[in-house]
């Protein structure tokens, strides 16, 4: 099989001696819209660069189709870039902007042209096409670089926090449009955001890199339900980890002995070792917040052991959400979600609950 995009044991490292990248592996289906997610400094947009020819390769192959591009020049791979500042040229006006990389390619007038107008016309920027891109709007700019970067038809488009720069009502529209525009033109997009909720909404898989490794590859709902390291759990959505020693483990289910008792999860990434240092990870929206009138028969029935004493510290309406703020009884601080309907005239601020879950909602990842 062909993919559009393998990275096989990619690795950077600086003049100093300072590892950037570390044996990244990746292989993109065509037609795949990939994210990078990580906090700053983790290698996402070195490795993107690499991509794209910005930066050498230290270690390790790329290859675009089937072909290695570990030595091409930028202006020679079949990709597109677009960066965080959009790079457009003041000077010029939309279409002149537009027109460039098929000028540089050598492309004729007549071909150049009906291509220039067919992604103007797609993107809606027919109107402004004869004014310069200082004159424009933020959302306008940006369709600008998508322009300039799709007329040149690659086979991959890099995307550098193309988003960062927007106001949050224009981006979500934005993120709208190019994931629309993406499923149309079926072409492979790597994009490096910090942003998760852009990288859950936005990609078929996502990336995430710490300290230059990749810490997990998988589609948005896998990553968010059942993260592999400790560091995806903290990273990604809003969990709680509890931390214990395994005490039994089957295929089916694990116990684990916490400061708050034995505790039940099923693994979901293998069997760990009994004795093992382990976390349960529990994801907010699997956590309920119940009553301290609640029978302790009818907890145990539906929860088993995992129901755990708490105090409630905050409770905030903010329109048909319910804001819970509470704490464990070692001290830990949960924060939670809740439809203002499903805990009315249940919670008391100061009062005492019961947090619990089920165990197939929750993932174990062993130390």
């Amino acid at each position: 099989m062909t993919y559009d995009l393998q990275l096989s044991h990619i690795g950077k490292v600086y003049d100093n001696g300072t590892p950037a990248v570390i044996d990244f592996n990746l292989d993109v289906n065509k037609g795949e819209f990939i994210a990078f997610l990580g906090p700053s400094g983790c290698g996402k947009t070195t490795t993107l660069r690499m991509i794209a020819g910005f930066e050498s390769i230290t270690s390790g192959d790329l290859l675009i189709r089937g072909k290695r591009v570990n030595d091409l020049p930028p202006e020679r791979r079949p990709t597109s870039m677009i960066f965080q500042n959009y790079a457009l040229f003041p000077h010029m006006t939309v279409r002149q902007n537009v027109t460039f990389g098929l000028e540089v390619k050598g492309t004729a007038p007549a071909e150049a042209k009906r291509k220039v107008d067919r992604i103007l016309d797609k993107l809606g920027l027919m109107e402004v096409a004869e004014i310069r891109p200082t004159r424009l709007s933020g959302g306008q700019r940006q369709r600008i670089a998508l322009a300039r970067s799709l007329v040149v038809e690659p086979d991959i488009l890099l995307l550098d926090e193309p988003l960062g720069a927007l106001d949050a009502n224009l981006r979500k529209s934005i993120q709208n449009e190019l994931k629309l525009l993406q499923r149309d033109l079926g072409i492979t997009f790597v994009f490096v955001t910090h942003a998760q909720s852009e990288a859950l909404a936005l990609s078929d898989r996502i990336v995430v890199m710490n300290a230059g490794r990749v810490e997990q590859i998988s589609p948005p709902r896998e990553l968010y339900t059942r993260p592999q390291s400790i560091f995806v759990a903290r990273f990604i959505g809003a969990n709680t980890l509890i931390s214990g020693q395994v005490r039994q483990a089957s295929e089916g289910m694990a116990r684990l002995d916490s400061a708050f008792g034995t505790l039940e999860v099923q693994p979901s990434h293998g069997i760990p070792e009994i004795g093992a240092a382990a976390s349960i990870v529990l994801p907010a929206e699997a956590i309920q917040v119940l009553p301290a009138t609640t029978p302790e028969s009818a907890l145990r029935a539906d929860y088993g052991s995992n129901v755990i004493a708490c105090t409630i510290n905050r409770l905030q309406l903010v329109g048909h959400i319910l804001q819970i703020g509470l704490t464990l009884p070692n001290g830990e601080p949960v924060s939670l979600e809740g439809h203002a309907d499903k805990y009315r005239d249940t919670l008391t601020a100061g009062g005492a609950a019961f947090v619990a879950w089920k165990p197939q909602d929750a993932t174990l990842i062993s130390h």
